[in-house]
């Protein structure tokens, strides 16, 4: 990985404790319980887990605007990585590019070491992203995503 890379990158992470292969399928199967940051709301979710499928994760803000979010994967791995970009839409059709997103799910200390990290084109969609909210907003997803996983956990 460059350095000049490394400068388009924004990432946050966890210890989730529970295992990679239960994160990952709270990610993939439950993905509208978890991932718009409350009081935002994830109405509408296809994710079809193959190289080039649809994935749509389209958020809505609590005044009811929608926030569309749509791209494909381009790399899956089950329980281990997802990549996915909105470069694209479905049919490798080119579409105004704002990430690249990266996830992955190591086993660590019993648990998951879940890594998000989203690469950006140039530095000034990064810190737009950055004063978006980045680090609280896709923080408190992670942490939706954790208590979802874990509460799985507790139940088995």
């Amino acid at each position: 990985m460059s350095a000049e890379l490394d400068l388009f990158e924004l990432s946050t992470s966890r210890l989730i404790a529970a295992p990679p292969e239960t994160v990952y399928r709270v990610w993939t199967t439950r993905t509208g319980e978890w991932f718009a940051p409350k009081p935002y709301t994830t109405p509408g979710v296809e994710l079809d887990l193959r190289p080039g499928g649809i994935a749509r994760m389209d958020m809505q803000a609590p005044d009811g605007t929608a926030l569309p979010n749509q791209g494909v994967f381009l790399e899956v791995l089950p329980n281990e990585k997802l990549v996915y970009t909105d470069a694209f839409t479905v049919g490798w059709k080119p579409h105004e590019p704002f990430i690249l997103l990266i996830v992955t799910f190591a086993p660590e200390a019993g648990g998951t070491r879940y890594t998000a990290t989203v690469r950006h084109w140039n530095a000034e969609t990064m810190k737009r992203h950055d004063e978006m909210g980045f680090q609280e907003g896709w923080g408190t997803a992670t942490d939706q995503l954790a208590e979802i996983a874990e509460a799985e956990v507790a139940l088995a």
